[in-house]
């Protein structure tokens, strides 16, 4: 495929400088959008740029519907503008301001049918409801826009001192330990409350019944092996995260009816040893994106070492080099693990590589409704006897 993409690249050159001197061309941008069979295109096109423009002013009125509970109130039933105005403690010209704001982006849907106008839900907002993870991504953006502010300062790497490198500052350490003082309790939060659609995601496209024994690496809370346990009865589970995110997860899944089927290990993925025994079966879920290459092929291999022969390691998080999720992995993520201070997206045969280089073989990508929320790659260790060197 790239021999032939090569052959075909002083075409595709020719074109692409010959597409771009008339779109830079404002007299050109006037005929399209005025000539009948181009007016679409270019009405399209146009839309499409200035939702760039516009798009930090849409998530803020979006951020704003979210802080206001507007979602939540309205997914009760629709209601006028009067009460919509009491209940967010909004005047009714401000409440209105947003309620329309909020229609065009289609998060709201307005019903003029009668001879008072009501609010509802829309297509978006009734999915946003659904979707508590979310939500708390959207309030935690107003830490995200503060470290972008300046993007440029960002990529030239003249603003150290971030917001996420301090909820994250596991990322921002060697080794993955967090400095004294750290709000572990808050980025547990985060990602417990975004995991849902993750794991229902992971085990709608892949099947862990076959695993007898399994160990998620950075499990957080246990949110995963929660949702895992309640699929999957049988498997022995096992959590492994650093000694301040673990007693949380103690506390948290002993309040459950699994707290006798997980059990929590406190310790450094990259140093401290891993659970007694061998697995079948060793999971990170939104862990790898974290990690420079070094650091994910050390990861990798100490996942491979601790799985029997035929044992499996998988990989699930946002990927890029898919249409569906490029926008998400690359702009999204590419610039929040920027700010973050290290990891960056990477594509199934990317991490496929890594895999490789961390002495697991037969990978693959395992195909998921949802790429936006995660795709999934694994490998595998032999089922004979190999040392590796």
């Amino acid at each position: 495929m790239r021999e032939i993409r090569r052959f075909f690249r002083p075409i595709r050159e020719r074109w692409r400088n010959y597409r771009n001197s008339k779109l830079a061309d404002s007299s050109f941008q006037r005929g399209a959008a005025n000539f009948w069979l181009t007016r679409n295109i270019a009405r399209r096109n146009s839309r499409r740029l200035f939702d760039l423009v516009a798009g930090f002013v849409y998530s803020q009125a979006l951020a704003a519907g979210v802080e206001l509970d507007l979602f939540d109130h309205l997914s009760r039933g629709p209601r006028t503008l009067a009460e919509i105005a009491a209940a967010t403690g909004l005047t009714q010209d401000s409440a209105r301001r947003l309620l329309l704001a909020l229609e065009a982006i289609d998060l709201i849907e307005i019903d003029d049918s009668e001879d008072e106008i009501v609010y509802a839900l829309g297509s978006l907002g009734a999915a946003l409801v659904a979707n508590p993870g979310a939500k708390a991504m959207i309030r935690h953006h107003r830490d995200v826009y503060h470290d972008l502010g300046d993007p440029v300062a960002l990529l030239k790497g003249e603003n150290k001192d971030t917001r996420l490198s301090k909820l994250w500052p596991y990322a921002a350490a060697p080794g993955g330990t967090p400095p004294e003082g750290a709000d572990v309790a808050a980025y547990t939060d985060l990602m417990a409350q975004s995991q849902d659609l993750v794991a229902e995601e992971v085990l709608a496209s892949y099947d862990l019944s076959w695993a007898e024994r399994m160990l998620d690496l950075g499990g957080g809370d246990g949110r995963f092996l929660r949702k895992v346990a309640e699929r999957h009865p049988d498997i022995e589970l096992h959590l492994l995260d650093l000694p301040e995110v673990a007693k949380i997860a103690k506390t948290r899944i002993g309040d459950t009816r699994f707290g006798r089927r997980i059990h929590v290990h406190e310790g450094n993925f990259f140093e401290d040893p891993y659970p007694e025994g061998k697995f079948d079966l060793v999971s990170l879920v939104r862990i790898l994106h974290d990690h420079d290459d070094a650091e994910a092929v050390a990861l990798l291999t100490r996942a491979r070492e601790a799985l029997h022969p035929g044992g499996v390691v998988m990989v699930a998080e946002p990927m890029a080099g898919s249409r569906d999720s490029a926008a998400i992995a690359h702009t999204y993520f590419g610039f929040y693990l920027l700010a973050m201070g290290r990891g960056r997206p990477r594509t199934p045969d990317e991490i496929g590589r890594l895999m490789n280089a961390a002495g697991l073989s037969r990978v693959r990508e395992i195909t998921t409704a949802m790429p936006v929320a995660a795709s999934i790659v694994t490998g595998e260790i032999p089922r004979r006897n190999v040392s590796f060197t």
